[in-house]
């Protein structure tokens, strides 16, 4: 039980990670978001074929997954735009949105009653986001794009969740993974011609670091949060993955001293979400002791 918790504490630390790489990797975020889906979609594909766990699906279930890989596809280039725009500490902080947007979001698309609870947490986060915004106005444009991705990332979860019911979580990510580097192959012409690049070819080491995003922050947590899965419940990994905007702010502190771009109103806002989260934390105990 220990290794399983140090395997998910590595995969949270992972999942923080993947915002630092929109700092490291000197690509714009379109073509950051297409070289990870193609790696990773590559890559995965040898991991499934080689342990022979590859499965076949129809074409229109294919292109119902490959839509909702869309939709990740584009949460992660507001994401990185985000990040290219501001910092790693405000694109993670925006993240933090994703509750709000489905407390809205997801009664809407499967037709039930809005949580009054889930609402009131989710104002709260909210609040802690207006005070970075009000009081720190450097950043609008990446407060922007990172709200933006937020509700992209919502809309990906509920989706996600809503067609997946039928497949295996390895089905799934394959499918997704390929559907969102085609749509995005479809998209990014059109983008680089409205936000030119010098270049469209990533150099060495912008390449060691999209390999690393794609087989380490990618393939490898996926793989390190099913075999966590197998001996920790998912409620306590999921509660446990709310530590990831904290370890992706304290690395973006470490390796780009972030802390200094960082003023007053940024840690008072934060403060609120993170109170925002162990009152959610709290609650979804106390909801699982009565059950």
């Amino acid at each position: 039980m220990k290794d399983a918790f140090i395997k998910l504490h590595i995969s949270i630390i992972l999942a923080g990670a993947t915002g630092i790489f929109g700092k490291l990797i000197s690509l714009n975020e379109a073509l950051l978001v297409w070289y990870r889906m193609m790696l990773a979609s590559l890559l995965f594909l040898l991991v499934l074929s080689v342990g022979k766990r590859l499965n076949r699906i129809s074409f229109g279930d294919a292109l119902r997954i490959g839509g909702v890989g869309l939709l990740l596809g584009l949460h992660w280039v507001f994401f990185y735009g985000s990040i290219k725009a501001s910092n790693v500490s405000i694109g993670v902080v925006c993240f933090s949105l994703v509750g709000f947007f489905t407390a809205f979001l997801e009664p809407l698309i499967n037709c039930h009653r809005v949580s009054f609870k889930e609402v009131v947490f989710s104002l709260l986060t909210l609040f802690g986001v207006v005070l970075i915004f009000h009081f720190d106005t450097r950043y609008r444009l990446g407060i922007g794009l990172g709200i933006i991705s937020s509700a992209l990332a919502a809309l990906f979860t509920i989706t996600n969740k809503k067609i997946g019911n039928n497949y295996s979580t390895s089905t799934m990510l394959l499918y997704e993974m390929v559907g969102g580097f085609i749509g995005l192959s479809c998209i990014l012409p059109f983008y680089l011609r409205y936000f030119p690049v010098s270049t469209i070819v990533p150099g060495l080491l912008d390449f060691t670091y999209l390999l690393l995003l794609a087989s380490v922050c990618t393939i490898g947590l996926y793989l390190l949060q099913i075999q966590v899965l197998k001996k920790i419940s998912a409620f306590t990994v999921n509660l446990s993955y709310n530590l990831e905007p904290i370890y992706s702010i304290i690395l973006a502190m470490l390796l780009f001293s972030e802390a200094k771009e960082l003023n007053a109103a940024f840690y008072i806002g934060l403060g609120v979400i993170i109170l925002s989260v162990i009152l959610q934390t709290l609650s979804v105990i106390r909801s699982n002791k009565k059950i």
